[in-house]
C-alpha cells in the first residue's frame, strides 16, 4: 500500500478511536513516544496532586495526613484500583516495595505454601528467558527454602512439572519479544501437578486483560511504572489469592505487616488478607502519585485497550513491511493476536545505532541487546498516526544506514 494511502488510513482510524480522547490527559510533545513498555507518559494531573501531597499534606498537615489524608491506608487502597485492570477482586492487592523484593516474598511463600522442600516439592520451576531479575530472585529464593530452581522455556514448562515442583515463575509477556504466554492453560498446567503459580505482570497489566480471578492465578507481581504510567520507581504490588491469604507467610514480615502494628510487640502476628503483604512503611510520595496517574482509567475498558493495541501493533507491522527496505528488520515478535503483547520486535543487525538515530530523529523506542529494536505501544496514548510516521522514520533511518 502506498504511502498517502497509509497516512490516510492512519487518519481515519484515529478518527474513529473512542480511547482518542484519553490522549489530551498525558503530558506529550510531538515525539513519537513508543517507550511506554519501559517508562509510561506523565498523565496531566500527576503534578497538581503530588504539589498538594508535598505542600499541604506533608507541608501543614504534616503526621496528621497519615490519618487526614489517608496515607496509612495508601497500599491497599491503589491496589483495589489497580485490581479490575487484572481481574481481581477488591481486597487482593497491596502496592509497595519494587517488583523484585515482591517476587522475593511470593516466590517464597509459594514454596512454604506447597509444602516442607524436604518432604518432596523441592523444585522451583522459571523462565529461563526471563527478565534477569527474576532469575537472580529465584536462585535466592531458592538457597533460602532448600530449593533447586530448574530454568526452562514457557514452551518446556508442562514437560518439568511433576510431584517435585513447589512453585513456577513466569513472565505473563517476554520483555525482548514480546511474546504472550498462554496464562491460562498453563496456570492449569501448574495447579494439576499440585504447586502454586507466580505471574509477573510488568508488560502485561494495563495493556491487556489478565483474569487473575477467573483462571485462579495463585499469586501475582507488576510494577506500575509501565502501562500504568506511575512514574520512574513507583512501587510495585503483589497479588494474593482470597483463599490463600490466610496461608501466605512472607519472608519479609514488618511493623505494616503486624496485625497490630502499633502494638509494638516483639512477636509477629500476621494481619488478614492481603495486608499481609505489606513490610515497611510505604512510600508515600511516589504511592500518592500512582494513585493520581492511575485517574486516567477512569471509564476505560481493559477489553477497549486490547482491541486498540492489536490495531496499533497490526497497523505498524504494516507500515514497516510497506516502508522498510526487504530483508532489513525481521519482526520477532508473534503476528498471531494470541501469543502478542502490546510490543512490536524488530531484530535489526545494527539495532542499537539505529535506535539512537531513532531517537535523534523524534521516535523513541528502545534497543535489547545484542540486535532488537523494541516499539511498545500504550493505546491510552499512542495513535495510529504516530505508528505510522515510526514506520517511515525508521525506514529512512535504514536507508541511509
Amino acid at each position: 500500500m502506498s504511502e498517502a494511502l497509509l497516512k490516510a488510513r492512519a487518519a481515519k482510524l484515529d478518527a474513529d478511536d473512542q480511547l482518542g480522547a484519553k490522549r489530551k490527559e498525558f503530558v506529550l510533545d510531538d515525539t513519537v513516544y513508543l517507550d511506554g513498555n519501559s517508562l509510561g507518559a506523565l498523565p496531566a494531573a500527576v503534578p497538581e496532586r503530588v504539589a498538594d501531597v508535598i505542600s499541604r499534606q506533608w507541608g501543614q498537615l504534616r503526621i496528621r495526613s497519615w490519618d487526614e489524608s489517608g496515607w496509612w491506608t495508601a497500599p491497599e487502597r491503589i491496589g483495589d484500583r489497580i485490581a479490575p485492570l487484572v481481574g481481581a477482586a477488591p481486597g487482593q492487592i497491596v502496592v509497595g516495595d519494587s517488583t523484585s523484593v515482591n517476587v522475593f516474598k511470593a516466590l517464597v511463600a509459594a514454596v512454604r505454601m506447597a509444602g516442607d522442600p524436604a518432604g518432596g516439592r523441592d523444585e522451583i520451576v522459571v523462565d529461563a528467558t526471563t527478565f534477569p531479575t527474576d532469575g537472580y530472585i529465584a536462585e535466592s529464593a531458592a538457597r533460602l527454602t532448600g530449593c533447586r530452581v530448574v530454568a526452562v522455556t514457557p514452551g518446556e514448562v508442562r514437560g518439568v512439572l511433576g510431584p517435585r515442583t513447589a512453585t513456577v515463575l513466569l513472565n505473563h509477556a517476554d520483555y525482548r519479544t514480546g511474546r504472550l504466554h498462554d496464562l491460562p492453560s498453563l496456570t492449569a498446567a501448574v495447579h494439576e501437578a499440585g504447586a502454586l503459580v507466580v505471574w509477573d505482570l510488568c508488560h502485561t497489566a494495563g495493556a491487556l486483560p489478565v483474569g487473575l480471578d477467573e483462571h485462579g492465578v495463585d499469586l501475582a507481581v507488576g510494577c506500575t511504572y509501565k502501562y500504568l504510567n506511575g512514574g520512574p520507581g513507583s512501587p510495585a504490588y503483589i497479588y494474593v489469592r482470597a483463599d490463600l491469604q490466610g496461608r501466605f507467610d512472607s519472608p519479609l514480615p514488618g511493623w505494616n505487616s503486624h496485625a497490630e502494628p502499633f502494638g509494638m510487640r516483639p512477636e509477629f502476628e500476621a494481619a488478614e488478607g492481603a495486608l499481609r503483604g505489606r513490610v515497611g512503611t510505604p512510600d508515600i510520595l511516589s504511592m500518592l502519585a500512582l494513585e493520581a496517574a492511575l485517574d486516567v482509567w477512569d471509564g476505560v475498558s481493559i477489553e477497549a485497550v486490547r482491541a486498540k493495541s492489536l490495531a496499533l501493533t497490526d497497523f505498524f507491522l504494516e507500515c514497516v513491511a510497506a516502508y522498510v527496505p526487504a530483508g532489513r528488520v525481521e519482526p520477532i515478535t508473534p503476528a498471531a493476536h494470541g501469543e502478542r503483547g502490546s510490543q512490536v520486535a524488530l531484530r535489526c543487525e545494527d539495532a542499537g545505532d539505529v535506535m539512537r538515530r531513532l531517537v535523534e530523529a523524534g521516535v523513541v523506542g528502545d534497543f535489547r541487546s545484542p540486535d532488537v529494536l523494541r516499539f511498545g505501544f500504550t493505546p491510552l496514548y499512542v495513535g495510529f498516526a504516530d505508528a505510522e510516521r515510526a514506520a517511515g522514520v525508521l525506514a529512512g533511518v535504514l536507508a541511509g544506514s
